[in-house]
């Protein structure tokens, strides 16, 4: 996975996600949807040269993004917006991104998680966990995304694990999937940290 940090930036192969600080703070929906838009397609066309020119940021039927145009060659996209950064993540396969805020005083939501991802969270230091849960929930997102579900498909139904700071695993039998994905951790301009998840499946 590269893992980039400019709209100018451009990957030498896929799988490559861009986090992007934009410095602004989208109050609404709605703005927070123009801002992740507007920055995929100056991705877009960065990476793609002349070929991107005629590339539109889209959204098929379930809501998820994709790259309409002549010079998209099946390229798969995803989005994700939280504290001014944006990620775009793009790859061959299906691919998701997610980027979650450390909240200290957070709650976290228990009954949306995996009996395992409970148990996990509970052996880990109590100054630890917020940054733990927030790599387990952008990872847990990231991996909806790449399925094309959202939570549709519900988040206590599949087990994340954390086995380092760059990596986390997926257990989902209900799909026959065991999949790894990739965390960062971003600082934004010093004012907050968030932990950030991207996954590539082979198949949804």
């Amino acid at each position: 996975m590269h893992w980039l940090h400019s709209v100018a930036a451009t990957a030498p192969s896929y799988p490559a996600v861009w986090l992007v600080d934009t410095q602004e703070r989208p109050g609404n929906l709605a703005e927070r949807s123009r801002l992740r838009r507007g920055t995929a397609r100056l991705v877009v066309a960065r990476q793609l040269g002349s070929a991107g020119a005629g590339c539109v940021i889209a959204h098929g039927p379930a809501g998820q993004p994709r790259i309409d145009g002549p010079g998209a060659g099946g390229l798969r996209i995803s989005l994700a917006t939280r504290a001014g950064i944006v990620a775009v993540a793009l790859a061959r396969q299906p691919v998701g991104v997610d980027v979650e805020l450390v909240d200290p005083a957070g709650a976290i939501p228990r009954e949306a998680l995996h009996p395992e991802e409970r148990r996990m969270l509970d052996a880990v230091a109590a100054g630890a966990r917020p940054l733990a849960f927030a790599r387990l929930w952008a990872a847990k997102e990231a991996y909806v995304k790449a399925l094309g579900t959202g939570f549709l498909h519900p988040p206590e139904s599949f087990a994340v694990s954390l086995p380092s700071p760059e990596r986390f695993n997926v257990d989902d039998p209900s799909r026959g999937i065991a999949a790894e994905g990739f965390l960062r951790t971003v600082e934004n301009g010093g004012r907050e940290t968030l932990a950030a998840a991207a996954i590539v499946l082979d198949r949804a």
